[in-house]
């Protein structure tokens, strides 16, 4: 796994950019992801935890088809900007998840679910995040919100709030944490100041285009960081075409967390528990209505005591500070 690029660009903090990497989404016919967090460089953005971006791709023969799984300790995300899926969960939901629509589910204790591309969907392009949740609420109930935000108009850009609040708009869906979560569109050659919140620190997941947050590069599929300290983010599309671009935030998560499979613990005893759990098809899970085929086995765990994990100590903006 490489190390991030680190460039001090024209932000007090610099940018720093976080490759991506590839990975088999689990699954009989399962898509190909790019994961940029987490990684070793950084586990969290804000809450953020987990950010996979995919496509633009030909859905395999029969469509993708993620067959019901479990989810403990987050708060799931999908967001697409092509092709339509089809959303199943243990708490009774049946949704679809289409282009510029959020879908949020809440999987404190426990939750299931299966997603399936619609016959109609040929390709498929979008991002599937995930946030963590704090001690507090881990144990939370199971959810589910829809969302569709209304795009807005800036100077050379379009911009869609699903998470929290930018440029004056706010989405209404509940988290535990507070979270900033914004689709990007920008025009040729347009450049766009965004006014953020100096107490978050904000993750740019580059879709497609030539695109420059703070005056560094960040190619498309991977993230570029900026530190707390900031009140402004600009960024630039130097491409003859459009570019397309998701904006994370979120103020630092200080809390240590384990990650493994579908599951965000504290500790690894956690992780056996679970996936003892979910073996058993005991009812922490729940069961998924009205999917056709058996549900995803667990992987066996490692052989070894998966440790808790933090982010780095962070910079700000009056420069190196320790975590």
């Amino acid at each position: 796994m490489s190390d991030p690029r680190v460039a001090q660009a024209g932000s007090a903090t610099g940018v720093e950019v976080l490759p991506a990497r590839d990975v088999p989404l689990g699954g009989p016919r399962a898509l190909r992801v790019r994961r940029t967090i987490p990684q070793r460089a950084r586990t969290l953005i804000g809450a953020w935890c987990f950010a996979d971006h995919y496509g633009p791709v030909e859905v395999p023969a029969g469509g993708m088809d993620l067959p019901p799984h479990p989810h403990t300790g987050l708060q799931t995300v999908s967001w697409l900007f092509s092709g339509t899926i089809e959303h199943r969960d243990s708490l009774g939901t049946h949704s679809l998840i289409r282009p510029g629509e959020l879908n949020l589910m809440t999987g404190g204790h426990g939750i299931a679910h299966s997603e399936v591309s619609t016959a109609d969907t040929t390709v498929l392009h979008g991002v599937q995040l995930w946030v963590a949740l704090p001690d507090a609420d881990r144990e939370a109930g199971r959810d589910f919100q829809h969302y569709v935000p209304e795009p807005v108009r800036l100077d050379g850009a379009e911009l869609r709030v699903f998470l929290g609040s930018l440029e004056g708009e706010t989405s209404p869906v509940r988290t535990f944490t507070p979270l900033l979560g914004a689709q990007l569109d920008f025009e040729p050659y347009a450049t766009v100041t965004l006014s953020i919140d100096p107490g978050f620190e904000h993750g740019l997941l580059v879709d497609a285009g030539d695109v420059r947050l703070d005056g560094t590069a960040v190619p498309a599929a991977e993230l570029g960081y900026v530190a707390p300290g900031a009140g402004t983010l600009t960024v630039t599309n130097r491409s003859d075409g459009p570019a397309r671009a998701v904006l994370l935030g979120g103020p630092p998560f200080e809390e240590e967390i384990v990650m493994w499979w579908n599951f965000v613990v504290r500790d690894h005893e956690e992780i056996l528990r679970a996936r003892r759990d979910w073996e058993a098809a005991s009812g922490r899970f729940g069961s998924v209505e009205g999917y056709h085929g058996h549900r995803l086995p667990a992987p066996p765990v490692p052989d070894v005591i998966i440790k808790p994990r933090r982010n780095p100590p962070r910079r700000t903006a009056a420069g190196p500070g320790v975590v």
